[in-house]
């Protein structure tokens, strides 16, 4: 249920806010920790009182719990470099960007950008809590077991089925906000339209000649080749490299990639997904070795046995996802070292680390 006792902002990309007081936030939230069925996590705490560009709008967001497709949100956004540490559940490392509801934060107007003010508190200072900082900590988790041993984790990824509502694919108003609030710009927005009327016209016949033209095309331009093909393996090979934070790699082609992968896109497991395809010959930093991540479905710890890379910058930009197009959550895919080189190994790689804006724009 939507409060709508609170006023939005109505925040968009690039707005400055600051996050409100921990005592302030705290008056939010009912006995779940959550407003409007949104969690507020220990891991957010430390950013109370600090100031943030908002990064995106959260209007929407894609269901990774149930079925594939966009829920809608109202009233959050995601705030620049803010993603969840961890640190309160298990150690997880999937680095989610954090959703921040609206009525966690307040608008710095034009010309008080360098101003603080000591912060008011949005309800009566009588106002019993319903949810303190002990009882934020206590909900992150219960035992599974009877000894403990296995613990059932709740985070915002574990709860957005309840923090959203479900919206239609077709929903053309979802595109209308995407442009309002600054997430997509009218060119991204004409660029995914283009490649999903060339979809509509892949025949069965001249399937690999449409193909062949679209990425000659692509390369012309230094575009991103049709992002939607399938390996061929029946048994996929692996390849080891130890890749640690912070050292330079290249991702391989697209093509060497798809040399590694199965009929279903995976090397042992693992899916290479077409959102990863823009990033493919780019140059990027290791940002993570991941070990361990929440399974959003049943909220328990999950380790990882095999080798699980994050690139610095490299996220999901929802532009070919089907029924999930221009999602803000920016998921990290994860990268089989297989799909990447170290760049003393291929010296034209050198000097050339690739920035987000670079690939965006290479999109479509």
């Amino acid at each position: 249920m939507i409060d709508r006792k609170i006023p939005p902002l109505r925040l968009r990309a690039g707005d400055l806010v600051e996050v409100l007081s921990e005592q302030e936030i705290l008056t939010t939230l009912d006995e779940q920790g959550t407003l409007d069925g949104m969690p507020f996590m220990p891991e957010m705490l430390e950013y109370c009182g600090q100031r943030f560009r908002v990064d995106k709008r959260a209007d929407k967001t894609c269901d990774t719990i149930a079925i594939a497709e966009s829920r809608r949100v109202y009233d959050a956004v995601h705030l620049q470099g803010l993603r969840c540490n961890g640190s309160a559940h298990g150690g997880c490392q999937a680095l989610c960007f954090l959703f921040w509801k609206e009525a966690w934060l307040k608008r710095v107007e034009r010309g008080c950008e360098n101003l603080h003010w000591p912060a008011t508190a949005g309800s009566p200072a009588h106002t019993a809590l319903r949810c303190d900082r002990l009882h934020l900590h206590e909900l992150t988790g219960r035992p599974e077991s009877s000894n403990g041993s296995e613990i059932a984790y709740r985070c915002q990824a574990t709860d957005l089925l309840k923090a959203s509502q479900p919206m239609a694919w077709w929903d053309i108003r979802q595109y209308v906000r995407d442009v309002w609030s600054g997430n997509v710009g009218f060119l991204a927005l004409a660029k995914v339209a283009l490649f999903r009327i060339f979809q509509k016209t892949l025949r069965i016949g001249a399937y690999r000649a449409q193909i062949e033209a679209f990425n000659r095309f692509q390369s012309w331009r230094g575009g991103t080749p049709y992002p939607l093909l399938e390996g061929e393996l029946d048994e996929t090979p692996r390849e080891e490299l130890n890749l640690q934070p912070g050292e330079l790699v290249q991702v391989k082609s697209y093509k060497e990639i798809l040399q590694t992968l199965n009929k279903k896109n995976k090397n042992l497991g693992l899916r290479f997904d077409a959102e990863m395809v823009p990033y493919c010959g780019s140059v990027r930093r290791v940002r993570a070795r991941v070990e361990r991540i929440i399974d959003e479905r049943t909220g328990q710890m999950i380790s990882f046995s095999r080798d699980c890379i994050i690139l610095d910058g490299a996220i999901c930009l929802a532009l070919y996802s089907d029924r999930r197009l221009f999602c803000p959550r920016s998921i990290y895919p994860y990268w089989r070292e297989i799909w990447l080189r170290r760049v003393e190994d291929a010296p034209e790689a050198q000097g050339k680390l690739s920035t987000s804006a670079e690939v965006t724009q290479k999109q479509g």
